[in-house]
């Protein structure tokens, strides 16, 4: 990933207010009521209310970023709720995670480049043991119609790098289906994630 893009995330993370909130996913938090806690791994998780969420759960949680400001944000709010997160700065393969490290993975929002999308995927499935579970949500190729009409919804605007949910069947084909499917719906979060959007949202378990 460019420089380019480190940079804008860096901007975005600067400014003393979290850019998407404190709290985290709600699609995230019911998923994580289900599961026992066990070792997570938050990739793209930017400014770590997520992460944060499942360690004051009692997850080990390990998270990723390219962002520098991003994970300093992170370290004040885990320090704020007085727990502890394994935030790494850089790229997905040179961060040496280990095969069948985790129990689960939550993709939440993490919205690659186009090029190396799927094949993040792939790699992070690696790192998940067998019957651990993905929990997915991101912005679906249709919510590019609700960005149109607004855009303090947020969310890429680049088709490729928004999600079908056919290209999350194939990215996760070795994953048994427990939801999948596209939905609108109300994102309140933070600065940048206000109004109605297209999502798609999966939860699987690897086989």
């Amino acid at each position: 990933m460019s420089e380019q893009m480190a940079d804008r995330w860096n901007d975005r993370y600067s400014s003393a207010e979290f850019a998407y909130g404190e709290q985290p996913n709600n699609y995230l938090k019911e998923q994580l009521a289900k599961l026992d806690p066990g070792k997570i791994l938050f990739p793209a998780e930017g400014e770590g209310r997520n992460a944060v969420f499942a360690a004051r759960l009692g997850w080990t949680v390990s998270a990723f970023d390219i962002s520098k400001e991003g994970k300093n944000k992170a370290s004040q709010l885990a320090k704020a709720n007085n727990v502890t997160i394994d935030y790494r700065l850089g790229e997905l393969e040179a961060l040496s995670f280990e095969h069948e490290q985790f129990d689960a993975i939550g993709l939440i929002y993490a919205h690659f480049p186009a090029a190396i999308k799927s094949s993040y995927h792939k790699t992070l499935d690696k790192y998940l043991r067998k019957k651990g579970t993905v929990i997915f949500e991101a912005f679906s190729k249709k919510h590019l119609e609700y960005l149109a009409k607004n855009d303090k919804v947020g969310g890429p605007k680049e088709i490729d790098v928004l999600f079908s949910i056919e290209e999350v069947k194939s990215d996760f084909s070795n994953y048994e289906v427990i939801e999948l499917s596209e939905e609108e719906i109300e994102l309140k979060e933070g600065l940048y994630h206000n109004g109605k959007g297209s999502v798609i949202r999966f939860v699987g378990r690897k086989k």
